[in-house]
Protein backbone atom coordinates (compact mmCIF):
# COMPACT_ATOMS: atom_id res chain seq x y z
CA UNK A 1 0.00 0.00 0.00
CA UNK A 2 1.25 3.44 -0.88
CA UNK A 3 2.26 5.18 2.38
CA UNK A 4 0.83 8.38 0.99
CA UNK A 5 -2.68 6.95 1.16
CA UNK A 6 -2.56 6.16 4.89
CA UNK A 7 -3.28 9.72 6.16
CA UNK A 8 -6.17 9.96 3.69
CA UNK A 9 -7.71 6.65 4.75
CA UNK A 10 -7.50 7.57 8.42
CA UNK A 11 -8.63 11.16 8.12
CA UNK A 12 -12.33 10.55 8.92
CA UNK A 13 -11.51 8.41 11.96
CA UNK A 14 -8.88 10.83 13.20
CA UNK A 15 -11.26 13.78 12.82
CA UNK A 16 -13.88 11.94 14.83
CA UNK A 17 -11.40 11.00 17.53
CA UNK A 18 -10.14 14.56 17.79
CA UNK A 19 -13.70 15.86 17.88
CA UNK A 20 -14.48 13.68 20.90
CA UNK A 21 -11.25 14.47 22.76
CA UNK A 22 -12.89 17.26 24.80
CA UNK A 23 -15.58 16.55 27.46
CA UNK A 24 -17.52 19.68 26.47
CA UNK A 25 -18.07 18.29 22.98
CA UNK A 26 -19.48 15.11 24.50
CA UNK A 27 -21.94 17.25 26.47
CA UNK A 28 -22.99 19.08 23.31
CA UNK A 29 -23.65 15.87 21.39
CA UNK A 30 -25.74 14.48 24.26
CA UNK A 31 -27.81 17.69 24.32
CA UNK A 32 -28.38 17.66 20.56
CA UNK A 33 -29.54 14.06 20.69
CA UNK A 34 -33.01 15.28 21.69
CA UNK A 35 -33.50 18.41 19.58
CA UNK A 36 -31.68 21.09 17.65
CA UNK A 37 -30.36 24.01 19.70
CA UNK A 38 -28.97 27.47 19.04
CA UNK A 39 -25.60 28.69 20.24
CA UNK A 40 -27.29 30.87 22.87
CA UNK A 41 -29.38 27.96 24.13
CA UNK A 42 -26.31 25.75 24.43
CA UNK A 43 -24.54 28.56 26.24
CA UNK A 44 -27.41 28.92 28.71
CA UNK A 45 -27.58 25.19 29.35
CA UNK A 46 -23.86 24.59 29.81
CA UNK A 47 -22.93 27.96 31.37
CA UNK A 48 -19.99 28.23 28.98
CA UNK A 49 -18.95 31.28 26.95
CA UNK A 50 -20.31 31.83 23.46
CA UNK A 51 -16.92 31.78 21.73
CA UNK A 52 -16.01 28.52 23.44
CA UNK A 53 -19.33 26.91 22.42
CA UNK A 54 -18.91 28.11 18.84
CA UNK A 55 -15.41 26.65 18.64
CA UNK A 56 -16.61 23.24 19.82
CA UNK A 57 -19.55 23.30 17.41
CA UNK A 58 -17.26 24.12 14.50
CA UNK A 59 -14.99 21.17 15.31
CA UNK A 60 -17.93 18.77 15.57
CA UNK A 61 -19.34 20.07 12.30
CA UNK A 62 -15.96 19.71 10.57
CA UNK A 63 -15.94 16.09 11.72
CA UNK A 64 -19.28 15.54 10.00
CA UNK A 65 -21.24 14.97 13.19
CA UNK A 66 -23.40 18.12 13.12
CA UNK A 67 -25.49 20.09 10.66
CA UNK A 68 -26.46 23.75 11.02
CA UNK A 69 -29.13 26.10 9.69
CA UNK A 70 -29.75 29.84 9.93
CA UNK A 71 -32.94 31.38 11.28
CA UNK A 72 -32.71 35.14 11.28
CA UNK A 73 -29.65 36.06 13.31
CA UNK A 74 -29.50 32.70 15.06
CA UNK A 75 -27.78 29.49 13.98
CA UNK A 76 -29.25 26.17 15.06
CA UNK A 77 -27.26 22.93 15.28
CA UNK A 78 -28.42 19.33 15.19
CA UNK A 79 -26.92 15.85 14.93
CA UNK A 80 -26.17 14.71 11.42
CA UNK A 81 -28.57 11.78 11.13
CA UNK A 82 -27.34 11.17 7.56
CA UNK A 83 -23.70 10.85 8.61
CA UNK A 84 -21.61 7.90 7.55
CA UNK A 85 -21.25 4.75 9.62
CA UNK A 86 -18.04 5.97 11.27
CA UNK A 87 -19.53 9.27 12.39
CA UNK A 88 -22.73 7.62 13.64
CA UNK A 89 -20.71 5.15 15.66
CA UNK A 90 -18.73 7.95 17.28
CA UNK A 91 -21.92 9.92 18.00
CA UNK A 92 -23.32 6.92 19.89
CA UNK A 93 -20.03 6.56 21.77
CA UNK A 94 -20.03 10.25 22.68
CA UNK A 95 -23.59 10.03 24.00
CA UNK A 96 -22.71 7.09 26.23
CA UNK A 97 -19.64 8.91 27.50
CA UNK A 98 -21.60 12.09 28.28
CA UNK A 99 -24.03 10.13 30.46
CA UNK A 100 -21.12 9.21 32.74
CA UNK A 101 -20.13 12.85 33.31
CA UNK A 102 -21.05 14.78 36.45
CA UNK A 103 -22.57 17.61 34.38
CA UNK A 104 -25.01 15.35 32.55
CA UNK A 105 -27.91 15.51 35.02
CA UNK A 106 -27.87 19.32 35.26
CA UNK A 107 -27.53 19.61 31.47
CA UNK A 108 -30.63 17.49 30.95
CA UNK A 109 -32.66 19.50 33.46
CA UNK A 110 -31.62 22.74 31.78
CA UNK A 111 -32.38 21.26 28.36
CA UNK A 112 -35.89 20.35 29.48
CA UNK A 113 -36.38 23.89 30.77
CA UNK A 114 -35.14 25.47 27.53
CA UNK A 115 -37.38 23.32 25.33
CA UNK A 116 -40.40 24.04 27.53
CA UNK A 117 -39.70 27.75 27.34
CA UNK A 118 -39.79 27.68 23.55
CA UNK A 119 -43.45 26.79 23.75
CA UNK A 120 -44.29 29.64 26.07
CA UNK A 121 -45.10 32.38 23.59
CA UNK A 122 -46.22 34.72 26.35
CA UNK A 123 -42.79 34.48 27.96
CA UNK A 124 -41.09 35.15 24.65
CA UNK A 125 -43.29 38.21 24.12
CA UNK A 126 -42.43 39.50 27.58
CA UNK A 127 -38.71 39.09 26.93
CA UNK A 128 -39.01 41.06 23.69
CA UNK A 129 -40.88 43.87 25.43
CA UNK A 130 -38.42 43.91 28.34
CA UNK A 131 -35.50 44.10 25.93
CA UNK A 132 -36.94 47.23 24.32
CA UNK A 133 -38.15 48.91 27.48
CA UNK A 134 -35.12 51.04 28.31
CA UNK A 135 -34.02 51.85 24.77
CA UNK A 136 -35.98 55.06 24.47
CA UNK A 137 -37.15 57.59 27.01
CA UNK A 138 -40.83 58.26 27.54
CA UNK A 139 -42.16 60.65 30.21
CA UNK A 140 -43.76 58.76 33.08
CA UNK A 141 -42.75 55.38 31.73
CA UNK A 142 -41.37 53.17 34.53
CA UNK A 143 -41.45 49.62 35.86
CA UNK A 144 -43.03 51.00 39.05
CA UNK A 145 -45.95 52.38 37.05
CA UNK A 146 -46.35 49.17 35.08
CA UNK A 147 -46.24 47.19 38.32
CA UNK A 148 -49.04 49.23 39.87
CA UNK A 149 -51.16 48.82 36.75
CA UNK A 150 -50.61 45.05 36.49
CA UNK A 151 -51.34 44.67 40.20
CA UNK A 152 -54.82 46.03 39.66
CA UNK A 153 -55.75 43.51 36.97
CA UNK A 154 -54.72 40.45 38.96
CA UNK A 155 -57.56 38.17 40.10
CA UNK A 156 -58.60 38.16 43.74
CA UNK A 157 -56.48 35.43 45.34
CA UNK A 158 -55.40 34.13 48.73
CA UNK A 159 -51.65 34.65 48.78
CA UNK A 160 -48.90 33.35 51.05
CA UNK A 161 -45.78 35.55 51.09
CA UNK A 162 -43.14 33.30 52.67
CA UNK A 163 -40.09 35.04 54.09
CA UNK A 164 -41.99 38.30 53.81
CA UNK A 165 -39.73 40.45 55.97
CA UNK A 166 -41.40 43.73 56.86
CA UNK A 167 -44.06 43.04 54.26
CA UNK A 168 -43.47 45.56 51.45
CA UNK A 169 -44.55 43.09 48.77
CA UNK A 170 -47.34 41.79 50.99
CA UNK A 171 -48.78 45.29 51.33
CA UNK A 172 -48.75 45.78 47.57
CA UNK A 173 -50.45 42.43 46.99
CA UNK A 174 -53.05 43.14 49.66
CA UNK A 175 -54.36 46.05 47.60
CA UNK A 176 -55.83 43.51 45.21
CA UNK A 177 -55.71 40.06 46.84
CA UNK A 178 -58.56 38.51 48.76
CA UNK A 179 -56.15 37.80 51.61
CA UNK A 180 -52.38 37.87 52.12
CA UNK A 181 -50.61 35.80 54.76
CA UNK A 182 -47.10 37.13 55.40
CA UNK A 183 -44.79 34.65 57.13
CA UNK A 184 -41.39 35.45 58.66
CA UNK A 185 -39.22 33.81 61.31
CA UNK A 186 -38.34 37.08 63.08
CA UNK A 187 -40.69 37.95 65.94
CA UNK A 188 -39.59 41.57 65.82
CA UNK A 189 -40.26 41.90 62.09
CA UNK A 190 -43.64 40.16 62.32
CA UNK A 191 -44.67 42.50 65.12
CA UNK A 192 -43.50 45.53 63.14
CA UNK A 193 -45.33 44.41 59.99
CA UNK A 194 -48.56 43.68 61.84
CA UNK A 195 -48.56 47.10 63.52
CA UNK A 196 -47.83 48.82 60.23
CA UNK A 197 -50.67 46.98 58.44
CA UNK A 198 -53.07 47.92 61.25
CA UNK A 199 -51.93 51.54 61.15
CA UNK A 200 -52.49 51.67 57.39
CA UNK A 201 -55.90 50.02 57.68
CA UNK A 202 -54.97 46.94 55.63
CA UNK A 203 -57.43 44.42 57.03
CA UNK A 204 -56.75 41.57 54.58
CA UNK A 205 -53.05 41.32 55.49
CA UNK A 206 -52.12 38.94 58.30
CA UNK A 207 -48.61 38.44 59.66
CA UNK A 208 -47.63 35.07 61.13
CA UNK A 209 -44.46 33.95 62.88
CA UNK A 210 -43.06 30.83 61.24
CA UNK A 211 -40.44 29.11 59.10
CA UNK A 212 -40.27 28.71 55.33
CA UNK A 213 -39.97 24.96 55.70
CA UNK A 214 -43.01 24.64 57.98
CA UNK A 215 -45.23 27.65 57.26
CA UNK A 216 -48.10 28.08 59.75
CA UNK A 217 -50.72 27.81 57.01
CA UNK A 218 -53.35 25.11 56.50
CA UNK A 219 -52.75 22.58 53.72
CA UNK A 220 -54.34 23.40 50.36
CA UNK A 221 -55.60 26.78 51.54
CA UNK A 222 -53.88 29.36 49.30
CA UNK A 223 -53.91 30.12 45.57
CA UNK A 224 -50.45 31.61 45.23
CA UNK A 225 -47.19 31.16 47.15
CA UNK A 226 -44.45 33.75 46.75
CA UNK A 227 -40.85 33.31 47.86
CA UNK A 228 -39.22 36.64 47.02
CA UNK A 229 -35.48 36.72 47.81
CA UNK A 230 -36.21 34.36 50.70
CA UNK A 231 -35.18 30.89 49.58
CA UNK A 232 -31.45 31.59 49.91
CA UNK A 233 -32.06 32.11 53.66
CA UNK A 234 -33.68 28.68 54.09
CA UNK A 235 -31.73 25.93 55.83
CA UNK A 236 -33.19 23.33 53.47
CA UNK A 237 -34.42 24.93 50.19
CA UNK A 238 -35.92 21.72 48.70
CA UNK A 239 -37.98 21.27 51.86
CA UNK A 240 -39.22 24.86 51.61
CA UNK A 241 -40.29 24.26 48.01
CA UNK A 242 -42.13 21.10 49.07
CA UNK A 243 -43.84 23.03 51.88
CA UNK A 244 -45.05 25.59 49.34
CA UNK A 245 -46.61 22.77 47.35
CA UNK A 246 -48.37 21.48 50.45
CA UNK A 247 -50.21 24.71 51.27
CA UNK A 248 -51.34 25.35 47.68
CA UNK A 249 -54.76 24.41 46.39
CA UNK A 250 -54.82 22.21 43.26
CA UNK A 251 -54.08 24.44 40.32
CA UNK A 252 -52.36 27.00 42.55
CA UNK A 253 -49.06 28.60 41.60
CA UNK A 254 -45.69 29.19 43.21
CA UNK A 255 -43.37 32.03 42.23
CA UNK A 256 -39.76 32.10 43.38
CA UNK A 257 -37.70 35.24 42.89
CA UNK A 258 -34.09 34.75 43.92
CA UNK A 259 -30.46 35.21 42.95
CA UNK A 260 -28.79 33.22 40.23
CA UNK A 261 -25.90 31.20 41.63
CA UNK A 262 -22.87 33.43 42.28
CA UNK A 263 -19.54 33.32 44.13
CA UNK A 264 -19.70 36.46 46.28
CA UNK A 265 -18.84 34.92 49.65
CA UNK A 266 -19.23 38.27 51.43
CA UNK A 267 -22.99 37.92 50.97
CA UNK A 268 -23.06 35.41 53.82
CA UNK A 269 -21.73 37.98 56.29
CA UNK A 270 -23.26 41.13 54.78
CA UNK A 271 -26.79 39.84 54.21
CA UNK A 272 -26.98 36.67 56.26
CA UNK A 273 -27.38 34.50 53.13
CA UNK A 274 -27.12 30.74 53.70
CA UNK A 275 -26.88 30.04 49.96
CA UNK A 276 -25.07 31.97 47.25
CA UNK A 277 -28.02 31.90 44.89
CA UNK A 278 -29.23 28.90 42.92
CA UNK A 279 -28.68 27.29 39.55
CA UNK A 280 -31.77 27.08 37.35
CA UNK A 281 -31.29 23.31 37.20
CA UNK A 282 -31.48 23.03 41.00
CA UNK A 283 -34.71 25.00 41.20
CA UNK A 284 -36.22 22.95 38.40
CA UNK A 285 -35.21 19.71 40.11
CA UNK A 286 -36.69 20.76 43.47
CA UNK A 287 -39.94 21.99 41.92
CA UNK A 288 -40.34 18.79 39.94
CA UNK A 289 -39.57 16.62 42.97
CA UNK A 290 -42.18 18.50 45.01
CA UNK A 291 -44.84 17.65 42.42
CA UNK A 292 -45.06 20.92 40.49
CA UNK A 293 -45.71 21.03 36.74
CA UNK A 294 -45.58 23.65 33.98
CA UNK A 295 -42.24 24.83 35.36
CA UNK A 296 -40.74 27.99 33.85
CA UNK A 297 -37.42 29.48 34.96
CA UNK A 298 -35.59 32.44 33.45
CA UNK A 299 -33.17 35.24 34.30
CA UNK A 300 -35.23 38.44 34.58
CA UNK A 301 -32.69 41.05 35.74
CA UNK A 302 -28.96 41.72 35.91
CA UNK A 303 -27.40 44.48 37.99
CA UNK A 304 -25.29 46.95 36.02
CA UNK A 305 -22.73 47.41 38.78
CA UNK A 306 -20.25 44.72 39.94
CA UNK A 307 -20.63 41.99 41.08
CA UNK A 308 -23.54 41.97 38.60
CA UNK A 309 -25.98 39.90 40.63
CA UNK A 310 -28.60 38.26 38.43
CA UNK A 311 -32.19 37.55 39.44
CA UNK A 312 -34.10 34.48 38.37
CA UNK A 313 -37.84 33.94 38.38
CA UNK A 314 -39.22 30.43 38.73
CA UNK A 315 -42.93 29.79 38.29
CA UNK A 316 -44.80 26.49 38.49
CA UNK A 317 -48.27 25.07 38.97
CA UNK A 318 -49.57 22.45 41.41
Amino acid sequence: MDKGTIPYLMSDTLKSLRALADPTRLRIIALLERDELSVNELQEITKLGQSRISTHLRQLQDAGMLLSRREGKRTFYKLNREAGATEREFIQLATRGAKEMSEYAADQVNLKRILARRQQQAQLFFNQIAGRFDRSYGPGRSWQAFGQMLLRILPSLTVADLGAGEGLLSELLARRAKKVIAVDNSERIVDFGAKKAKKNGIKNLEFRLGDLEEPPIDPQSVDLVILSQALHHAENPPRAVAAAHGILRPGGQVMILDLLKHNVEQARELYGDRWLGFAESDLHKWLEAAGFKKIEISVVAREEQPPHFQTILAAAEK
